[in-house]
């Protein structure tokens, strides 16, 4: 005889690897960490690719590979607080990005949490190790989403809870 799991409801936090998305104007970074939610490491970049979708595409593909529970995608929000237009960008990411999810059948949640220091805290870990930012561009994008990754894993691994807030209620609450 099995014994059946306690319904839990899709907030409970589950075990799984979880990705961390930085949306810029002409890159993705994506990071990735381990199930246990104790390290998150850089993925890769994908170019923005407005007009088709490929980007979504791509990282749709890369939570699928990784059977992700839950993808976190920064909020830039500017340091008072308050939306600007890079902030209504990612939003709208997150929400193609929970939908091609959905669609593709995957169950982790999408949810946005405050990122407004990742790519500044990115850039200085690159200068601190000897890059420039001109020749890192293309991994400061990666090492932002891990800036982001690993504050949400370290948040939920501390409260027990997902970071963040759900695209719908962030969309939700913009609009009130």
């Amino acid at each position: 005889m099995t014994e059946q799991q306690p319904d839990i409801g899709t907030d409970a936090v589950r075990r799984g690897r979880t990705l961390g998305v930085d949306v810029g104007r002409a890159r993705v970074g994506l990071a990735s960490a381990d199930p246990d939610g104790l390290i998150a490491t850089p993925l890769r970049t994908l170019r923005r690719d407005a007009k088709k979708g490929s980007d979504v595409r791509l990282a749709v593909q890369e939570a699928l590979e990784a059977e992700a529970v839950a993808v976190y995608v920064g909020l830039p929000l500017n340091l008072q607080g308050q939306w600007t237009p890079s902030t209504e960008d990612a939003v709208a990411y997150a929400s193609r990005l929970a939908e091609a999810l959905a669609e593709a059948g995957s169950g982790a949640v999408v949810r946005l949490v405050d990122e407004r220091m990742s790519t500044v805290t990115a850039q200085r870990g690159l200068q601190a190790s000897g890059r420039s930012v001109k020749d890192s561009r293309e991994v400061i994008d990666q090492a932002a989403a891990v800036a982001i990754l690993q504050a949400a894993v370290d948040t939920q691994r501390r409260t027990g809870a997902w970071a963040g807030d759900p695209v719908d209620d962030v969309i939700r609450k913009e609009t009130q």
